[in-house]
């Protein structure tokens, strides 16, 4: 059963928002699988951010794409290298992805899919975690939602404030690379997220068999605002 969250953003538009610099057709997207049933990543060391990016890139030449997508409640087993996901008990361990991952080149301008405001930003330093990350506010029919933007550069912090505006379309930040987005290929994390439970500057974007349910509801997929797959 859909939320209302998720209603809305489905109903919202049909038009697809594009939120990577200068990709505006659906045809530069490939899909990119990084669950744990994907026996191809097992040819490659994917913790290594020099080999994952060169899978990427060898994914977006076969299929002559500049962006590869994916990752919505996708489980990953990249996540068991750092202690800030991984623990014993299967039940609790975080790796079933909570947003939409875009990778494509390290200093992309990413863009605000809507207007909306700075709600929080900050450099989430753990490793494996999003590095440097901004938070903006969202209206919709005067529901108001989050979106979650991960993995970016430093730079991207240096000239934001709490409650900049930003129209459709302005830059929000930059990609970052494995020096600071968490030791990951370069990428965009974008989450929308409906309840920030108190949060500042961070969200969690991976969670667990036990809360995989009510953080799915709290975290509708991305897609149903971009439309870009």
């Amino acid at each position: 059963m859909k939320s209302h969250l998720e209603h809305i953003l489905h109903e919202f538009s049909n038009e697809s928002i594009h939120i990577i610099d200068g990709e505006t057709y659906k045809g530069n997207y490939a899909p990119l699988d990084l669950s744990k049933t994907n026996t191809a990543l097992n040819d490659f060391d994917i913790t290594d951010a020099n080999a994952f990016e060169a899978y990427i890139n060898d994914i977006l030449k076969q299929s002559n794409a500049s962006i590869a997508y994916g990752g919505y409640n996708e489980t990953r087993d990249i996540y068991s290298r750092s202690s800030h996901f991984y623990t014993e008990n299967k039940l609790d361990e975080r790796n079933i992805h909570l947003g939409l991952d875009l990778w494509c080149d390290v200093n992309t301008p990413v863009l605000a899919a809507l207007d909306g405001t700075v709600h929080s930003f900050k450099n989430n330093t753990n490793f494996g975690d999003y590095g440097p990350t901004i938070i903006l506010e969202h209206q919709i029919n005067e529901v108001t939602f989050y979106a979650l933007y991960g993995h970016l550069s430093l730079v991207s912090l240096e000239y934001i404030a709490v409650g900049d505006t930003l129209r459709k379309g302005d830059v929000v930040g930059y990609l970052g690379n494995a020096s600071v987005n968490g030791d990951y290929a370069p990428h965009l994390h974008y989450q929308l997220i409906n309840d920030m439970e108190g949060s500042f500057g961070d969200f969690r974007g991976v969670t667990s068999l036990n809360d995989q349910a009510q953080d799915l509801e709290n975290c509708p997929d991305p897609n149903l605002l971009l439309k870009i797959v």
